[in-house]
Parts: C-alpha cells; sequence; structure tokens
C-alpha cells in the first residue's frame, strides 16, 4: 500500500463541551499544551513524520481558531498544490434537530463527509482524534492494516482499569483479530483501550456508514441526526461482527487530553519527562509567533516547571506550565497550574490546582484554587478561569469553581 494513496482524517470535531469555560471561544484541538503548543499539533506533526501528506481536517466549531493555528499546513510542509492539508467541513443539520447544527459524534462526521471520501477513491484512511497526545507511526500501523488484510485496524494502548471506562475496550486473539469490543462500558474487564486511531477500507466504511445510517429512519432520510454517534457506538462493533477487524498495540505514550482532569494530568506528565515533544528524531511541530526568551528574575523561585517564551517571573512556580507573556509577579506564587497566555498574576497573590486560560488578570493578594485531598484529581477539584476573567484584589476563586470568560470575580 503507497502512502501516497492514504489519507489521514483528522477529526477536529465539534463543540467541546467536556472542557467547559475553555471550549466556548476555541475548539478543543486549538486549547495549548506545553506553553508553545497545541492539541491539533500531535496528529499532524505524527501524520508528517509518517510521510503522510494528505490531510484531511474536519471542522465545525469555533472553526477560525484551527484555522489561524494550522497556518495553512506550512509546519507540517502541507502548504502544497498536490496533496497537503485540506479542510473539510461536514454537511451541517438544521440547529433545531441537533445541538448547533453539527455532528453529533464522530461516526456521524464520517457518514456526512462519505460522499468525498468516495470520491477520493483512496485504499486506506486513517481516521484520528485531534485532541490526543502521543507519537506514533502511522506507518507501522498500516503495515499491520496491510499484511492482515483488514478491513479495520484499531490502534490499542493500555491505561488503568478506572480510565477505561471511559474509554472503548478491546480484546484480541494472538494473531491480532479483534473478538471484543466494549464502549464505555461501567466495569472494564481489560485495561487495553482503543487510542481513537483507525484505519479503514473506505468502501467498507462507506458500506458501514450507509447501512447503519439507513437503519435510523426517517432521521437519515430527512438530513438530520444520523444517529451514528460516536465511533464505538454502532460503526466499530458493526466492523468487528464481521471478523476482519484487528489491534495494532502501540508503544509508549498516550493520553486523551480532553477533559479538564487528564489535559492538567498531561501537562504533569509533561513536566516528569514522561511526553516526549521535542525529540530530534520526531519532534512536534508547531506554528507559533515570534517572542523573546522568557525571563527569570532575582529572587524568582521556579521548580519542575515550564516557562515558555515572553513570560517574566518574579515569584515563585512550582509543578506548573506558564505558557508564552505570562507574568508572575514578585509575592504571586503558581502551583500545579496550567496558564495560558498574556495572564497576570499579581504580587501576592496564589493559584493552585487551575487551568487559567488567556489573557486573564489575578489581582493583588487574590487566591484562586486550592489542593485537592482525593488523588487522581476529579474534574470538579480543578479551578478553571475562562478567557479574559478577572479576580479583584483579594478575591478567592474556590477550589473547583468555573469562571465564565470575561466575568469579573470581586
Amino acid at each position: 500500500m503507497s502512502r501516497a494513496n492514504v489519507v489521514g482524517i483528522v477529526q477536529a470535531g465539534g463543540k467541546g463541551s467536556r472542557m467547559g469555560v475553555l471550549t466556548e471561544s476555541r475548539a478543543k484541538p486549538a486549547l495549548p499544551f506545553g506553553g508553545n503548543y497545541q492539541l491539533i499539533d500531535f496528529p499532524l506533526s505524527n501524520l508528517h513524520h509518517s510521510g503522510i501528506d494528505e490531510v484531511w481536517l474536519c471542522v465545525q466549531y469555533e472553526a477560525h481558531s484551527l484555522l489561524e493555528q494550522v497556518a495553512g499546513g506550512r509546519p507540517w510542509e502541507l502548504d502544497r498544490t498536490r496533496g497537503g492539508l485540506r479542510f473539510v467541513l461536514p454537511q451541517e443539520t438544521s440547529a433545531a434537530d441537533t445541538e448547533d447544527g453539527f455532528a453529533t459524534g464522530n461516526a456521524d462526521l464520517l457518514y456526512r463527509i462519505r460522499d468525498t471520501i468516495r470520491a477520493r477513491g483512496a485504499e486506506a484512511v486513517i481516521v484520528m482524534s485531534a485532541d490526543h497526545v502521543y507519537t506514533l507511526d502511522y506507518d507501522e500501523v498500516l503495515a499491520t492494516h496491510r499484511a492482515a488484510d483488514a478491513e479495520c485496524t484499531i490502534v490499542t494502548t493500555r491505561c488503568s482499569r478506572e480510565e477505561a471506562s471511559a474509554h472503548a475496550t478491546v480484546t484480541a486473539r494472538k494473531d491480532g483479530t479483534v473478538t471484543g469490543f466494549a464502549y464505555k462500558p461501567d466495569q472494564p474487564t481489560t485495561s487495553v483501550v482503543a487510542a481513537e486511531i483507525f484505519v479503514y477500507r473506505p468502501d467498507v466504511l462507506i458500506t458501514a456508514l450507509e447501512e447503519l445510517a439507513s437503519k435510523t429512519e426517517p432521521q437519515a432520510q430527512s438530513g438530520s441526526d444520523t444517529g451514528l454517534g460516536d465511533f464505538g457506538e454502532h460503526l466499530v462493533p458493526w466492523f468487528v461482527e464481521r471478523g476482519r477487524t484487528v489491534a495494532h498495540a502501540m508503544s509508549g505514550y498516550w493520553i486523551d487530553a480532553g477533559r479538564p482532569e487528564t489535559y492538567l494530568q498531561a501537562h504533569r506528565d509533561l513536566i516528569s519527562g514522561d511526553v516526549a515533544i521535542d525529540d530530534p528524531h520526531w519532534p512536534i511541530l508547531t506554528h507559533q509567533p515570534q517572542r523573546s526568551a522568557a525571563r527569570i528574575s532575582a529572587g524568582a523561585v521556579v521548580v519542575d516547571s515550564l516557562v515558555s517564551n515572553g513570560a517574566h517571573i518574579l515569584g515563585t512556580v512550582r509543578r506548573s506550565v506558564i505558557g508564552p507573556g505570562v507574568v508572575v509577579a514578585a509575592g504571586a506564587v503558581v502551583t500545579d497550574s496550567i496558564v495560558f497566555a498574556d495572564t497576570e498574576i499579581r504580587a501576592g497573590a496564589s493559584v493552585s490546582w487551575s487551568i487559567v486560560d488567556e489573557r486573564v488578570v489575578i489581582g493583588e493578594g487574590a487566591g484562586v484554587g486550592g489542593r485537592p485531598r482525593t488523588r487522581p484529581v476529579p474534574t470538579e477539584k480543578i479551578t478553571i478561569l475562562g478567557m479574559g476573567a478577572r479576580v479583584a484584589r483579594n478575591a478567592t476563586v474556590p477550589l473547583g469553581a468555573d469562571v465564565e470568560p470575561g466575568r469579573v470575580v470581586r
């Protein structure tokens, strides 16, 4: 199978409601990661290094935030006349039929672009989510797919049993044939889960989508919700039942960073060195505006943290990721937190177990967040401040609070 006849489909999806106020004005894959990167950089970089140079980026909700970030595909050498990066806008439904008029899941999204897939005539399509953190050579997955003459290949990874209930679990025979697939089971029987990366034979994929959608009449015929939902609800089980689906076990780090607790955990893993973003043989590429180097002033304390370009640290930063242009004033303390670009944390303020969006101002002596007593940290114990929010002098934002973008907390 030639990589020249393989299409990578990156599903940037609809509204990332699980991330709350952080995705009110941006697509979830446009969320910053590690200060200088965005989540979308991971699938695009993996595709680039794997030699797959025809990439379809499926965008819907707040598409502008992604279009600006990917810069026409230039950082990944996808700005070309033939192949390259293509923005695919799935047909929207009436807003009266489905929330916001968008596709209601990643399988539903594939159904809406099935004619585009059919017209392309590729030998294989690789479909992936855009909010996961990992490195993977997709060429190895294609080799597994080809050797098994599979209709569908599921990339799998391992996680804790507790976390497995948030994913699809996969069981397979020694030869790789998938024999069991459970979508978000209440009591997982295995820690092997789908990493939401799939290789499909396009003709069989289209057959599956149309056959499944036809069973949900009259919705599919009226152009509203097809009922296909996410991949694990109907689409992948359809493939598994046919007996020609195989698993490809990936090695190395992987995390679904699409929930506040996993997003924060991914940053903690980055700080600890578990996430490789600057491997010289497989670097994560990105589009970033130029800024001066970070400044660490005399008297500042920075421990087990990442500080991005243009930041100025005069206070204390521990186990945190500080974004570009952030100012942490003298006497301010930031611990176990992620702070996005151009935020100002003024003298005497404290920020702990928080995710702070862009252009937030935290006033002198203010307190944001706190220290949760449970591990792993649940979503309700992470404080999130939306873009442009302001916390007044000496005000308090309690642990687990969500502050809407632009809101002033007094």
